[in-house]
């Protein structure tokens, strides 16, 4: 039986590239199938009924939701190509910790995009990078997060690598002054065919943010 594999996501969504990238590493064919936000299709609407949000990730009629459980689900279940977790179980373990950590950067990038102008917007500013420097730290002198394996807390934290300008530009700041290690791990995981055909366009990203910022406002 051929495995029917199914997409739900927004082009320039952070987390569903995380899946795409895990989708391409295991050389997995899929139907991406894109989404209007503001006009939910009724597959997104039956696949994830509780969050109502993407990306999802339908195999062979199966939902898995949120973006990090679909890395894994995908490492589990085609486990013959290139492993995207640690064997050992400690080592997963503390892979998990990182991709967690990573994801509770939300808050400090939802008051830097998001919040107002000014004090709100600085204190999402502080926020980002003081947990991006923690990255950093974890990151030290390997290649990769995994040592020279490209792996789980890559993907984990390269989705939000094509915001990264739109940070700069509506934060008023360098990531790279900041955080010089990341901009350099980041250009390196660009040159795998996995991630460059995943990440979205930086300067698109930067032209559809005024649009979100309306919708934001309205909703």
């Amino acid at each position: 039986m051929v495995d029917e594999v199914i997409l739900l996501d927004y082009w320039p969504g952070m987390f569903g590239v995380r899946t795409r990238i895990a989708l391409e590493e295991k050389n997995i064919k899929f139907d991406y199938r894109e989404q209007d936000l503001c006009n939910k299709s009724a597959l997104l609407l039956e696949m994830n009924p509780v969050h109502k949000k993407i990306p999802v990730l339908i195999h062979n009629g199966k939902p898995v939701c949120e973006s990090l459980i679909q890395v894994e689900y995908i490492d589990e279940t085609w486990p013959m190509e290139y492993p995207l977790l640690p064997s050992d179980p400690y080592q997963r373990a503390h892979a998990r910790f990182w991709g967690d950590f990573i994801d509770k950067m939300l808050p400090g990038l939802g008051k830097l995009m998001w919040g107002a102008k000014g004090v709100e917007q600085e204190l999402g500013k502080k926020e980002f990078i003081e947990m991006l420097k923690t990255v950093e730290f974890e990151l030290g002198d390997k290649t990769y997060f995994g040592g020279e394996t490209f792996g789980y807390v890559d993907i984990a934290l390269i989705g939000f690598y094509g915001w990264f300008d739109a940070f700069e530009k509506y934060g008023n700041f360098s990531i790279e002054a900041e955080c010089p290690t990341i901009i350099a791990w980041a250009k390196r995981c660009v040159k795998r065919d996995s991630v460059a055909k995943s990440l979205p366009d930086s300067e698109k990203v930067i032209e559809l943010i005024p649009e979100l910022k309306k919708k934001k406002r309205v909703e």
